[in-house]
């Protein structure tokens, strides 16, 4: 299976080609064993006719004669002679081929009382086989067919003939004839080129119309899966594509409806929390005692602070902006400089222009690009750096390019993450403060808004504790041509 490709298409292809192949290669073995068996029996019955033939002719022939007949019938594959004793001792009944060629002499011959007959056939592997007797030479013979003799093939058939002629004695007869040597006609090798060029012709047709829509459905859940944008595919090919279709589209906007509804309810609770946090915060700075007042004004602050990010949260899940195409370099660093702005340690570094950087190999020859809201993505970005910050002290940015894809990690030197959480922080509102807390840790959303937008826009982002201590985030993102 390692040798077969990869697309469907070209499966298809290549296994209809073979079954052909092979369906081909048995009929032509199975043609021309069966043109063996139609030659060997030609030659059987032409053999035996010419065997009744000069039985009929010592018959009548005078005595002076005889001799001269024998050497004129005989030949390289077949020798005639009359000797006392029969050359086959006894007729085998079991032999239907053989029974069926003594018939068949009887009935040329056409005496009564019918003579004897009794006829033997075996295989023989030619001259070198001692185990069988070999084709005696007939004395006279020429240099010639001599030489033909012994250059007999070594697969044969030998068929031994005793007729009875009295009171002459027994008429023997050697024949052979060679198993027909396989042949690759011409014809049949330009017919099956021909039919598996016209079927792989139809086939690679037939078959991209299935895998046309196919390619077309994959591409639209992918969309989804990036972006959260309904892409509509039009219903082309079988019957069962075109169902399949109309089903993802159906799904597709049934998704997009869900999640914009929980998007909204999500703004909406939060955007309708900002009056009453307002109304408590005005309230809280009429209380007298102080000690009370701080405490209330703290936990409204942080009741504020846990609205507004879950404000930015739902902005994340749901952005109206394009996507533009931009350069990874100049993305990351305008990050960079808003948090130097700052006096904030954040360190950035871009790889070189040129070969050796991986950035030169985009489209019409420039740095390579990304597909991004760029907003959303800086938004992103900057969560994560502020959770380097927050729990590292400062953060470090290298960007690189990894084949098709832009890699961007973003390391610190704090106390890391456990391993049984890494996956747990991105879920929304959890913090893990006994671990990685020098402050409050934050809402807890950070990470869950950078993995929904960086997501959206069709990458991924894990995370990696370092050898030597603190966090590691990575961000990949597809190169756009």
């Amino acid at each position: 299976m390692r040798l077969m490709p990869r697309s469907l298409r070209a499966r298809f292809l290549v296994l209809i080609l073979a079954a052909l192949a092979v369906a081909q290669g048995l009929s032509l073995w199975l043609f021309m064993d069966e043109r063996g068996q139609a030659v060997r029996v030609a030659l059987a019955q032409e053999a035996a006719g010419r065997a009744a033939n000069i039985a009929v002719l010592l018959a009548q022939a005078p005595a002076s004669l005889r001799p001269s007949i024998l050497r004129a019938a005989s030949s390289p594959l077949v020798r005639f002679s009359l000797d006392d004793t029969p050359m086959v001792a006894r007729q085998s009944p079991d032999d239907a081929g053989a029974v069926a060629i003594a018939r068949r002499i009887r009935m040329l011959m056409d005496e009564n009382p019918a003579p004897e007959i009794r006829v033997a056939l075996f295989r023989r592997a030619g001259n070198t086989d001692d185990r069988r007797p070999a084709m005696p030479m007939m004395p006279g013979m020429s240099p010639e067919m001599r030489e033909a003799m012994r250059a007999m093939s070594l697969e044969t058939v030998q068929m031994n003939i005793s007729v009875r002629l009295a009171p002459l004695g027994w008429l023997n007869v050697v024949t052979r004839f060679h198993s027909p040597p396989y042949q690759w006609a011409g014809a049949e090798v330009a017919t099956f080129l021909f039919t598996a060029g016209l079927i792989a012709l139809v086939l690679w047709l037939a078959v991209g119309r299935l895998t046309g829509p196919l390619a077309a459905l994959a591409r639209a859940a992918d969309r989804l899966g990036h972006d959260g944008e309904v892409a509509e595919v039009t219903p082309t090919g079988p019957d069962e594509v075109r169902r399949l279709t109309r089903a993802l589209n159906d799904m597709q906007h049934r998704i997009k409806k869900f999640v914009d509804d929980r998007t909204r309810l999500l703004a909406a609770l939060g955007h309708d929390l900002r009056s009453p946090l307002t109304a408590l915060r005005v309230r809280a700075e009429m209380v007298e005692d102080d000690e009370a007042r701080e405490h209330l004004v703290a936990s409204i602050e942080e009741m504020q602070e846990m609205v507004e990010a879950t404000l930015a949260f739902a902005s994340g899940m749901a952005t109206g902006e394009p996507a533009e195409r931009l350069d990874p370099v100049d993305l990351v660093g305008a990050v960079v400089d808003e948090f130097t702005d700052r006096g904030a340690p954040v360190g950035f570094s871009p790889p070189p222009d040129g070969p050796d950087g991986g950035l030169d190999r985009g489209r019409d020859g420039g740095r390579v690009a990304v597909m991004a809201h760029p907003v959303a993505f800086r938004r992103a970005l900057r969560n994560i750096v502020e959770n380097a910050l927050r729990y590292g002290g400062k953060a470090e940015i290298t960007l690189t390019t990894e084949r098709e894809q832009v890699r961007i990690v973003v390391s610190d030197q704090g106390p890391g993450i456990p391993e049984d959480d890494m996956s747990r922080v991105f879920e929304p509102f959890v913090r893990l403060e006994t671990s990685r807390s020098r402050d409050t840790g934050g809402t807890g959303l950070g990470l869950s808004i950078a993995r929904t937008i960086i997501r959206a826009e069709g990458g991924e982002i894990t995370l990696a504790n370092r050898p030597d201590g603190g966090l590691e985030v990575t961000i990949t993102l597809p190169v756009t041509d």
